[in-house]
């Protein structure tokens, strides 16, 4: 077993997300990829509660291409959360790992994986590139599914950026997802797709965020089913005043845990 301290940003973290040297051990796990599906973590919280995990690093099969990720699922858990990266992130992204250490801790099992190889991440125009974006999350979702510890549990997406618009399309090409989270998400980048959105979708934005925020307005209209449209007073487009992510994590962790119990998870 492996003890981790959970809670706030890595040191070497820039403003703009990205980190600066080697990820914190708070990010990468100290495993082999020997058995990793079967690895028992103990994860530490900021408040010293103990969560025991199943999981470990995983790689995705995708079109040719192997795409590596994290999946780490408390026992017990309640729902899986697939989280997809902005333009120019990665599964390292601080920011993302943070909310996701959030969910953990409310027992959800979050994956976080690269929808680019090192590769492809180097063509700027890829980055944007929403149709392969949702391709390779409905390739960790169809991945996801084919494993019997995640076959049953209810299903959500947590979207930043570009990841959002290609979480919300993959939303509407997959009955089976149950709930969606948008952090500054570019919806407009999901066009059409938004009227097909049959999740329950949560839109977080900064108040500060002008032009994301008009485009999340215009957006949430399109959205046909339940549907909400937060702003976080005070942020701008990456939450890093104090307190901002904080308030980020606590609504998406209240938006899946109450939609997953709706669909039966634990």
């Amino acid at each position: 077993m492996i003890d981790l301290l959970l809670g706030g940003l890595p040191k070497g973290a820039s403003a703009d997300g990205a980190l600066l040297g080697p990820p914190s051990l708070q990010f990468r796990r100290a495993v082999t990829r020997t058995n990793q599906s079967r690895l028992g973590v103990r994860l530490t919280t900021s408040d010293g509660d103990y969560v025991a995990m199943r999981g470990g690093e995983i790689t995705i099969p995708a079109d040719g291409v192997t795409l590596d990720g994290e999946l780490l699922v408390p026992e017990e858990a309640s729902g899986i959360v697939v989280f997809a990266h902005g333009s120019g992130s990665s599964r390292f992204s601080p920011r993302n790992n943070f909310v996701a250490e959030r969910l953990r801790s409310r027992g959800l099992g979050t994956l976080l994986f690269d929808l680019l190889t090192e590769e492809e991440d180097r063509d700027y125009e890829t980055r944007f590139d929403i149709d392969l974006l949702t391709e390779r999350l409905l390739a960790a979702t169809d991945w996801l599914r084919d494993r019997e510890d995640a076959a049953d549990l209810p299903l959500g997406y947590f979207g930043s950026s570009t990841g959002a618009a290609a979480a919300l399309r993959a939303a509407a090409d997959c009955d089976d997802v149950t709930a969606v989270v948008s952090r500054g998400g570019r919806v407009d980048l999901a066009g059409d797709a938004l009227s097909g959105v049959n999740a329950a979708t949560l839109l977080l934005v900064g108040s500060k965020d002008d032009a994301v925020l008009s485009l999340n307005r215009r957006g949430f209209e399109q959205l046909t089913g339940e549907k909400e449209l937060t702003v976080i007073e005070g942020a701008s487009h990456l939450f890093e005043e104090p307190g901002k992510l904080e308030a980020v994590a606590d609504a998406a962790a209240d938006w899946f845990a109450d939609h997953f119990e709706g669909a039966g998870g634990q």
